[in-house]
């Protein structure tokens, strides 16, 4: 037995004092090739100081041997020194026979900096070069896959199946195409691959995919069993909560919807968009204090967030709490841009409270928005008859009447004024 195998059979039996002192004499004693597949072993076990030791005694002796590098560059990426891998690379040149690797290495290390157009051009020339390798066409897929361009993944998934990939990486192709489909809104292709992944890469990404893309095709009872069994796999995977209760909604189950909504609020309990979520379902079961205890958390943990705000104006509107919703709504209208429901409700709460020109300026902020709404049109009518003013009541009167011809109440004053 050579010292590295011995090492690595010490590291196996968990003793470290043993195999750091074993480590010493491999370095000393070991032949290089021996050297070599220590290193890779080492660094496929997490040790990354002592596989970077391996190489770099290495490269001593073989200063031209350029796969040398392009390992020390990845080990460099893994323990973050960024400059330390681009170093390595830049010293690999074209021609050489680690070049391919290294343009592989390098475009990893620009993407996890975010510099995605490098990362592709670097991906780009790998593929000019090798345009039939296996591990540039998965690199170039998952590249795409990550930055969220589906179509481009697709493609590249497809040519590792034509060339007998079923699996590469220990990432199954199945799954990438159906998460893939998914992502782009193509949910019965993404079903039929989601469905194909073998179990030893049924993950729990995989799994709540499958039961949200079979809640999308409308399959709820088998989105609901998906769902279900995940949690009872993985109870601390937060998204299958609000993904489960909103398959119960959709069959207007709403005590087990909350009920599942609560049970994710017991693992994410900071997640605002849960405590949304929540006042949601409790508003179908008609229990107002419970709901208002949803929103003001919601709205607690992400103040800024404007669907909830809005939502929790729309609550505080049907309660006729108009006090509390200027209070909400007031200081956002010194943002530059307001969102026209924010005038709206102001106006609504600001004439139920007689204060009536501010309730005229926003209702007459918002009215450009709202041509077309019949609902909005209508209480803007009600409240310009209030006020006095005939001819901008008369104006929304025609163009609501346009929309809703059927409304008699409304003609029937159209053609009161219009008598008068």
């Amino acid at each position: 037995m050579t010292y590295s195998e011995k090492m690595l059979d010490q590291l196996q039996k968990g003793d470290l004092d043993a195999a750091r002192h074993t480590f010493r004499a491999a370095l000393d004693h070991d032949s290089d090739e021996m050297l070599f597949s220590l290193g890779e072993e080492l660094y496929g076990l997490g040790f990354l100081r002592q596989s970077r030791r391996v190489y770099l005694k290495l490269l001593e002796r073989y200063p031209d041997e350029n796969e040398l590098r392009t390992n020390l560059a990845t080990i460099a990426i893994d323990e973050g020194h960024n400059d330390e891998a681009l170093s390595y690379l830049a010293q690999v040149k074209p021609g050489s026979p680690a070049y391919l690797e290294a343009l592989l290495v390098a475009a990893d290390l620009y993407q996890t900096e975010g510099e995605f157009e490098v990362t592709e051009a670097k991906l780009k020339e790998a593929a000019g070069l090798a345009p039939d390798e296996p591990a540039v066409q998965f690199a170039l897929a998952e590249f795409y896959f990550l930055v969220g361009r589906f179509d481009e993944a697709i493609d590249y998934y497809f040519q590792l199946i034509r060339n007998g990939y079923t699996a590469f990486a220990k990432v199954d192709i199945a799954g990438r195409l159906g998460m893939c489909y998914a992502q782009s809104g193509q949910f019965k292709q993404a079903l039929g691959y989601l469905q194909q992944v073998k179990p030893e890469y049924r993950t729990s990404d995989i799994r709540f995919q499958t039961g949200l893309t079979q809640l999308h095709l409308g399959q709820v009872e088998d989105a609901i069993t998906t769902l279900r069994d995940l949690i009872h796999d993985d109870d601390q995977y937060a998204s299958a909560y609000p993904a489960l209760a909103e398959a119960y909604s959709a069959q207007r189950n709403y005590p087990q919807a909350l009920r599942a909504i609560q049970e994710g609020l017991g693992v994410d309990q900071y997640n605002e968009r849960l405590y949304s979520q929540a006042a949601e379902i409790v508003s179908h079961l008609g229990d107002q204090q419970l709901m208002e205890k949803y929103l003001k958390r919601a709205h607690e943990l992400d103040p800024d967030n404007l669907t909830i705000i809005l939502q929790y104006s729309n609550f505080l509107l049907h309660q006729h709490n108009d006090s509390a919703n200027i209070k909400l709504l007031a200081p956002l209208i010194k943002e530059d841009e307001v969102d026209p429901q924010v005038y709206w409700n102001l106006a609504r709460s600001y004439q139920r409270t007689d204060q009536v020109e501010l309730a005229d300026k926003y209702y007459h902020a918002a009215a450009n928005n709202y041509q077309d709404n019949p609902t909005f049109l209508k209480e803007l009518i009600g409240f310009d008859r209030e006020m006095g003013k005939t001819s901008e009541m008369l104006a929304e009167l025609h163009r609501y009447l346009v929309l809703v011809p059927t409304d008699a109440e409304m003609q029937d004053l159209l053609d009161e004024y219009e008598e008068y």
